[in-house]
């Protein structure tokens, strides 16, 4: 850690550990994770809202000193060149929009790669995650992704482990968090760990957060809204995702919450009104459905990803459950998507023009 100085009580200057994080920004990077990050560090860091640096210090690094635009078109400025990785006790990567070809450049990856050869931890903070693995920093750690990019994650690096039911993951050499506000649990678990517990409670006390939730704590899922006022539940059913294309049963489903399948079927029927079956197999269909109205990938392709092993079987399924066929489905967003493009043009073309009076 870093070093600064403050007056003991018997008047003698006494050095003080400041937590050091340097910032990395990918193009098009989440700006509500870095702000919520950096602000934790700042409010745990202060004295009487003075915006100091006494616990804590930050840089934002960058090989050149251009602005680095966020998702949401905020520009922020690199404070710092790639110094040695060694003065910062943590590297926090905010990643950002995964449309991204090159959320960062060549040196910026070499820096990382350095940074881990000489042992500094590092942070994926929201998709930052995806930058690091795929330096190929995050393959012998378990990735925290957000619910949101997992299947995304899962395609791109297949024999990576990656948790989507967690807010945050933190080792000794690496970190990562869904991003949003998991960004400040993660920072205050960093304050909590490096600084001490009351300045932790000062930054979450000014930041309105009643308590940091731990690295143990079931994201908020917008898909799960029904199923989350029962944490056993919600877990199962996250790891039904992680599996939609087979590969587990119900019993080791339920062994993994802790629960006899028996247990699972009537906690189920209690909490969501389904089996656990039924349950798996709207999840499944769910995701082929966003499969095919966003990708051009063939049926059967899209059958054998959610863990049908023939196309018909799919289909029957998949009418039960939508009343129209996979193809059906996907020809009718498709006619949807081109009728504005048909009446634009007929506006221009073919339309009668106002008589001018």
């Amino acid at each position: 850690m870093a070093h600064t100085a403050q007056l003991s009580a018997s008047g003698a200057i006494a050095p003080v550990r400041r937590l050091k994080i340097g910032f990395v920004l990918a193009r098009s990077f989440t700006l509500s994770a870095f702000a919520m990050f950096i602000d934790t560090l700042r409010l745990a860091s202060d004295q009487l809202d003075r915006s100091g640096r006494v616990l804590a210090d930050w840089q934002v690094l960058g090989s050149t000193r251009h602005l680095i635009a966020s998702s949401c078109g905020v520009q922020v400025a690199p404070t710092s060149d790639f110094v040695d990785p060694r003065q910062f006790d943590y590297i926090a990567v905010v990643g950002g929009l995964l449309t991204v070809q090159q959320p960062v450049d060549y040196d910026t990856i070499r820096f990382l790669k350095l940074a881990a050869s000489k042992g500094v931890p590092l942070i994926g903070l929201c998709t930052g995650s995806f930058i690091l693995a795929e330096a190929g920093l995050m393959k012998e750690h378990e990735t925290c992704v957000s619910w949101l990019h997992y299947h995304d994650f899962r395609e791109r690096f297949p024999d990576h482990k990656a948790r989507p039911d967690r807010l945050f993951n933190l080792e000794r050499k690496r970190g990562s968090c869904a991003g949003g506000s998991s960004a400040a649990d993660l920072a205050a678990a960093l304050v909590r760990r490096h600084i001490s517990a009351d300045a932790e409670r000062n930054a979450l006390e000014v930041l309105q957060i009643e308590k940091a939730r731990s690295q143990f704590d079931i994201q908020t899922r917008q898909p799960l809204r029904d199923y989350v006022n029962d944490p056993r539940v919600a877990a199962a059913l996250i790891t039904m995702e992680q599996h939609l294309e087979g590969g587990i049963t119900i019993e080791r489903l339920a062994a993994s919450v802790g629960l006899s399948r028996r247990q699972l079927e009537r906690l189920f029927h209690e909490k969501a009104g389904i089996s656990p079956g039924l349950a798996f197999r709207r999840l499944r269909l769910d995701r082929a459905r966003q499969i095919l109205l966003t990708s051009k990938k063939p049926i059967i392709e899209v059958a054998l990803d959610v863990g049908f092993v023939n196309t018909s079987h799919f289909t029957k399924e998949f009418r039960r459950t939508y009343g129209r066929t996979p193809a059906e489905i996907r020809d009718s967003a498709a006619r949807d998507r081109a009728a504005p493009d048909h009446a634009q043009r007929g506006r221009h073309q073919g339309s009668p023009q106002p008589a001018v009076v």
